[in-house]
């Protein structure tokens, strides 16, 4: 084989990004740059990708607590609110939360437990058992879960979170009451109002509530879905996806922007005769085996793609092939088996086939923004956009 390396992914520093720049000719440039700097070869179906706040931040997509007590307000009519299943993040919901408790007199807060949504711990599993808690049905009061559990502070961020969005809620002059429960429908015995927190199941609580009796039910993707006092705002996704961005302002998930991707695109093959794929990228899609934190806090991976990146792998297990098909061989007869077997691909898909067993069974845009996501990082690295080559890469490519 003529070429060693496969799958390469690379950070690509850029400007700080300002309301109103031209991102499409940012992103451009800086790729462009990165490839005459290191001496790279663009090739077809190369990647480029960029993190949603960058997008978010050209496009000034911004909201301040006010706008959010505005909305929250207008929608519930500023009495008692069950605000149920948020996750545990001073950066992803401490703003929000604020928002909302200036939009009413009184906040029920119902967590999740043992974690919330995306694996943040309130309970230790053991605990829990010791202490003959059944998570299924078990409905807990702040007193109980103290006399219980005690005082838990994350062990990444060192905040006992009950206190914090407690003491959140009442700095913002409402009322708070905290309970721990995992059917949607216990909120119901407290307030009929309900806002869902929850990201990737809202349809469902939402669903299970109204059919329960809640009278007025919205979720996290309903507030902020359209400008307020000259907000920003994301008709699709509202307060889901967002960020904290100043003690009293957030940053939401960015708008449209499929037609970003497509200029980046066209740019870049005027620029170097090569059609690379481009994508927006938020959360990778993954979980961290110690901490037990799922990433993925994003309603989705990637808000926004070229074509090329639509479906999934379709792709066959080396080690099934060489330790079934081609045992007999070795060396460069097996490397030669092997070879032809791939290149007798002929597009259509290999599921169910036991070939495929063990490969990858999710969207190209998630596995993808997961490796952009690990290689941009999320603190001082400076590289809001990543350069992949060989990603489509096999066995046979030379």
């Amino acid at each position: 084989m003529s070429r060693m390396l496969g799958t390469v992914s690379m950070g690509v520093r850029a400007p700080i990004i300002r309301q109103g720049d031209n991102l499409a000719e940012i992103i451009t440039g800086s790729i462009l740059s990165a490839i005459k700097e290191d001496g790279l070869t663009p090739r077809d179906r190369d990647i480029v990708a960029m993190t949603e706040s960058i997008v978010a931040r050209a496009q000034g997509n911004y909201c301040t607590v006010e706008n959010i007590a505005a909305d929250v307000r207008a929608k519930f009519g500023g009495e008692t609110v069950g605000v149920i299943f948020p996750i545990l993040s001073r950066n992803r919901f401490s703003i929000c939360l604020r928002g909302i408790a200036k939009g009413c007199k009184k906040v029920v807060l119902m967590l999740s437990y043992p974690s919330d949504e995306v694996g943040n711990h309130l309970i230790d599993w053991d605990m829990m058992d010791a202490n003959n808690v059944d998570p299924y049905k078990d409905v807990l009061s702040e007193e109980k879960y103290r006399q219980l559990f005690g005082y838990v502070k994350h062990p990444f961020t060192g905040v006992d979170y009950v206190e914090y969005y407690k003491t959140l809620i009442e700095a913002c002059g409402a009322e708070a009451e905290i309970i721990f429960a995992n059917d949607p429908r216990a909120i119901l015995n407290y307030t009929k109002n309900v806002l869902n927190c929850d990201i990737h199941t809202r349809a469902r609580t939402k669903r299970l509530l109204k059919a329960a009796g809640a009278e007025r039910v919205y979720g996290m993707d309903d507030i902020m879905t359209a400008p307020i006092d000259g907000s920003g705002y994301n008709e699709r996704y509202g307060l889901l996806g967002s960020n904290k961005s100043t003690e009293d302002t957030i940053k939401l998930f960015p708008r449209e922007c499929q037609d970003l991707v497509e200029d980046i695109q066209k740019r870049l093959l005027d620029a170097t005769g090569k059609c690379m794929e481009v994508m927006v990228y938020g959360d990778g899609a993954f979980k961290d085996p110690v901490g037990k934190i799922w990433e993925l806090a994003d309603p989705v991976v990637s808000p926004a793609y070229t074509a090329g990146l639509e479906g999934t792998p379709n792709e066959l297990k080396l080690k099934y092939l060489a330790d079934n098909d081609f045992a007999n061989l070795s060396g460069e007869a097996l490397r030669d088996a092997i070879k032809d077997k791939i290149l007798q691909k002929d597009g259509s898909s290999l599921v169910g086939n036991m070939a495929a067993q063990g490969t990858t069974p999710r969207r190209l845009t998630d596995l993808i923004g997961s490796l952009c996501d690990l290689t941009s990082g999320s603190g001082d690295k400076g590289t809001p956009i990543i350069y992949i080559q060989g990603y489509f890469d096999n066995y046979t490519t030379d």
